[in-house]
């Protein structure tokens, strides 16, 4: 499951005529409702599993406090004062193979709280094996957690690392959370063609 390729997926699918600009789509992680906008893309999430809040895990001899979330794929988020000094790559994939996430392993997000209204999230991807400039699932988590802790509201925006800003939007209830939507901008880059070689 992604949550910025299902954005991806709805643009193109009506774009091409295929969908209509509200849809629904079958993922492994369930299915997907989106609605295309004028400026953004917004997709419906599958309901997310197995909140854990604040628990120690012992990673190279540090003692590291994590929250996890599954939100079609497993997040561990960590909050920091200050996003921009976290050692992504080198913590995130500590965590990442950590024996308490195997044989799976999870996606770690370094997720700063600014106000009740704005995150900013950095995440290390399990099978990129590095950190990416933006993760969908990776956002709406470090948010359902952040909102789980109290600290912030819907809609919230997070800034991701590559410079865009994706809104998510929830609401809390008794067991959790329903209507959880990811929200941001989808533009072509480029257009390409496969040529009949390309098929065999």
């Amino acid at each position: 499951m992604c949550g910025n390729g299902s954005r991806c997926a709805a643009r193109f699918a009506h774009m091409m005529g295929i969908a209509p600009a509200k849809m629904s789509f079958l993922t492994l992680a369930g299915i997907i409702r989106a609605e295309v906008k004028a400026e953004t893309i917004k997709v419906g999430l599958t309901q997310p599993a197995d909140p854990k809040l604040d628990y120690t895990l012992d990673v190279n001899g540090q003692s590291v406090t994590i929250s996890s979330y599954n939100t079609g794929v497993p997040h561990g988020v960590i909050f920091l004062d200050d996003v921009e000094a976290a050692p992504v790559k080198e913590l995130g994939r500590s965590i990442r193979f950590h024996p308490h996430f195997q044989p799976a392993g999870i996606n770690v997000n370094f997720t700063q709280v600014i106000d009740r209204g704005h995150l900013s999230n950095r995440t290390y991807e399990r099978g990129v094996e590095d950190e990416t400039l933006a993760c969908g699932t990776g956002c709406i988590a470090a948010g359902l957690l952040a909102a789980l802790h109290g600290w912030i509201d819907s809609p919230t925006r997070i800034m991701t690392r590559g410079g865009e800003e994706l809104i998510i939007h929830f609401t809390k209830t008794e067991n959790g959370f329903k209507d959880i939507f990811l929200e941001g901008p989808v533009r072509i880059v480029y257009n390409g063609r496969l040529g009949p070689e390309a098929l065999i």
